[in-house]
């Protein structure tokens, strides 16, 4: 076993609030379980759903005894410093990159993490380490509402709402993958020129543009499928684009909440990862060359800033970089 640190750094809460409360400490490296990987961290994604969680949201919604000091975090990648005794699929010195939501031994934002290995995967050939590390909780949201909840089919129609944020930049390839026809609604003509280069089949700008008649245009019976990515008057408009038996999904938690018409089949959904996911993003990562936007990087003693960002016009994800 390669020689690992008793200490770490990390970025802690030592009580919910708002991005005032990340501060950077030293604390324990986590212990290797069995059936653990300790990952030495070099980039971590910072997620929407971070900031619910650093407010306490998760611990309060599904019933919770936080530890503190409390680490966010639930994406990132590194290298493979230790395993447990029952660790066989991967090797010391391997690059990595795994999800780890809400895991008990604490998130990403530190400089290791011990995670399950069931979540834990080599980064494809030809993968940039810094997107293996920010795509497993857009990419596993997406592909579970296209594949999983809409049940997406060759040909049909689907309309992406926040084409241009994390899950939506996704959900706009994996859509293309499974061969549908996509129309995109991003956010401003950066967003648009962004999503343009992904290959989908009309990108319209939700801040401006004359997107009805696209839409009527590109589906002039209506979407057989919607994801919705974000919430807000102009999602809820977008709804009536949708046939009346067409299929709509959207990730629990967006804000505001859709206000939908009736007559459509709506079903939210949660985005948590387990190995059957893992594998199918996997695949489709390898086999079509995915990738991800990353809009702004921060070291890891900035993840105050990286959350303030979160309130801000970006495109795609943001990342720490821990290995400095």
């Amino acid at each position: 076993m390669n020689m690992v640190p008793e200490k770490m750094k990390a970025v802690a809460l030592h009580k919910f609030g708002g991005p005032e409360e990340l501060r950077l400490q030293e604390i324990d490296v986590p212990n290797v379980g069995p059936e653990d990987v300790l990952i030495r961290l070099a980039y971590a994604g910072v997620g929407e759903w971070d900031a619910f969680e650093r407010q306490g949201g998760y611990a309060e919604m599904l019933g919770l005894q936080p530890v503190f000091p409390y680490i966010l975090g639930s994406e990132g990648s590194g290298t493979v410093v230790a395993r447990g005794e029952k660790v066989s699929d991967v090797t010391l010195g391997d690059w990595v990159y795994a999800p780890g939501f809400l895991n008990p031994k604490g998130g990403f934002y530190a400089e290791y993490a011990a995670v399950e290995s069931r979540y834990v995967s080599r980064i494809p050939d030809g993968f940039a380490v810094q997107e293996a590390a920010v795509i497993s909780g857009v990419g596993i949201t997406a592909l579970r509402g296209l594949e999983d909840v809409l049940k997406l089919r060759p040909a049909e129609s689907v309309l992406i709402f926040g084409a241009s944020g994390g899950v939506g930049h996704m959900a706009v390839q994996l859509a293309r993958s499974l061969g549908a026809r996509v129309f995109a609604v991003a956010s401003g003509e950066d967003g648009v020129a962004m999503v343009k280069k992904l290959g989908c089949d009309a990108v319209v700008n939700g801040k401006g543009g004359d997107i009805a008649s696209m839409a009527m245009e590109f589906a002039p019976n209506g979407f057989d499928a919607a994801l919705f990515t974000a919430g807000g008057e102009a999602a809820n408009h977008a709804s009536r684009w949708v046939r009346a038996s067409g299929r709509v999904a959207y990730p629990n938690g967006i804000r505001p909440e859709l206000r939908l018409s009736s007559g459509i089949s709506v079903q939210g959904y949660n985005g948590e990862p387990d190995a059957d996911i893992i594998g199918r993003l996997h695949r489709y990562i390898i086999r079509d060359r995915l990738s991800v936007h990353i809009d702004r990087t921060f070291a890891l003693e900035d993840a105050k800033a990286a959350h303030a960002a979160l309130d801000s016009h970006y495109l795609g994800k943001i990342c720490l970089k821990v290995i400095p």
